[in-house]
């Protein structure tokens, strides 16, 4: 499957790696305004480069591209690609507004050919075997997710804050793993080193069974990724970066007590579980997945139709923390 990508910046050379290294795709050409970059990147990896991507769609034959520019370009450009019949990933967010996210869904539609977005957290092999375990039964009915995902600002962000650019992969997350929509979104947040960009922000997603408490910013020192999900059967502690799953199992029953009130036993104390993870590389996984995906003609892992919902509900909290903040300066 001959292959391209366009922007070759902080996600976009890896794209290009993937393609590179991946046993079912050839790279055949590379766009990016950064002609050095560019240059650089096509000669290691024996493709061509363009620094316009128009001209690319023109010359070269390929049948799937990855686009990897800035939030604001998503929809021209995979527009542009669409129209040229070419099969689309898109690094999330799906777009800047929704929109555009409907529009693309439509135009992919219309021209039969496969949109995904770069939700890349779902091919983590310890979500893959989370999502497994929670399907199974072995967390009972999930009470509570807390997702942290901190770190400092990356210099290439300039055009969204940190609800669109990270929190949505939590977002994303806790709607995959429930397979559910929040009924309720409470959030707070604001500028701390910025004066353009929300950089943190502690949100609450209420579901029917459950909450997600999501805490994202870019003001702590250290990169932390980490997710702890508490069922009725049982809990576990996931570290994405070093793609560790710990479980623990409950020991309790629930029975009554000599006067016929209810009690709780608690039996053993749960041993924890350290859950074997095949680890990989969760971009390559992606890229294998959208092969696979255009091969068998079928459904993207990650839809369009999801990527937008996680795009609803990242631009609400962020709408719930600029009104937030307007009314306390008014008080």
């Amino acid at each position: 499957m001959k292959c391209a990508v366009i922007g070759v910046g902080n996600m976009g050379r890896h794209h290009a790696r993937n393609y590179f290294e991946i046993k079912g795709w050839q790279l055949v050409a590379i766009a990016d305004q950064n002609s050095s970059l560019g240059k650089e990147l096509a000669k290691k990896y024996h493709c061509r480069f363009y620094k316009d991507y128009r001209e690319m769609l023109k010359r070269e034959k390929f049948e799937a591209v990855s686009i990897a520019t800035p939030t604001s370009t998503h929809y021209p450009v995979a527009t542009d690609c669409i129209r040229a019949k070419k099969h689309v990933l898109i690094e999330k967010p799906i777009a800047s507004s929704l929109n555009e996210a409907k529009n693309l869904i439509k135009k992919a539609q219309k021209n039969q050919v496969k949109l995904t977005v770069g939700h890349i957290e779902r091919f983590n092999p310890a979500i893959k075997k989370l999502k497994l375990m929670i399907d199974q039964g072995k967390f009972g009915k999930i009470k509570s997710l807390i997702f942290q995902r901190v770190g400092l600002i990356p210099l290439q962000i300039k055009d969204a804050n940190v609800i669109i650019d990270i929190g949505i992969h939590d977002i994303d997350l806790a709607n995959f793993l429930l397979n559910a929509i929040p009924q309720k979104i409470i959030a707070f947040g604001g500028k701390v080193l910025t004066n353009h960009q929300e950089d943190h922000a502690d949100i609450l997603l209420k579901y029917s069974s459950g909450v997600a408490h999501i805490q994202i910013n870019w003001i702590t020192p250290t990169k932390i990724r980490r997710l702890m999900i508490t069922g009725t059967k049982g809990y576990a502690e996931i570290d994405y970066i070093d793609q560790k799953l710990i479980f623990y199992r409950h020991h309790y029953a629930q029975t009554y007590d000599n006067y016929g009130d209810f009690v709780i036993k608690f039996g053993r104390e749960s041993k924890k579980r350290n859950i074997l993870i095949k680890k990989s590389e969760p971009l390559k996984e992606e890229l294998k997945s959208f092969l696979k995906s255009i091969r068998s003609d079928k459904e993207p892992e990650v839809t369009g139709k999801e990527a937008l919902l996680a795009l609803k509900i990242a631009l609400k909290i962020s709408k719930i923390i600029k009104k937030g903040n307007k009314d306390k300066k008014k008080h």
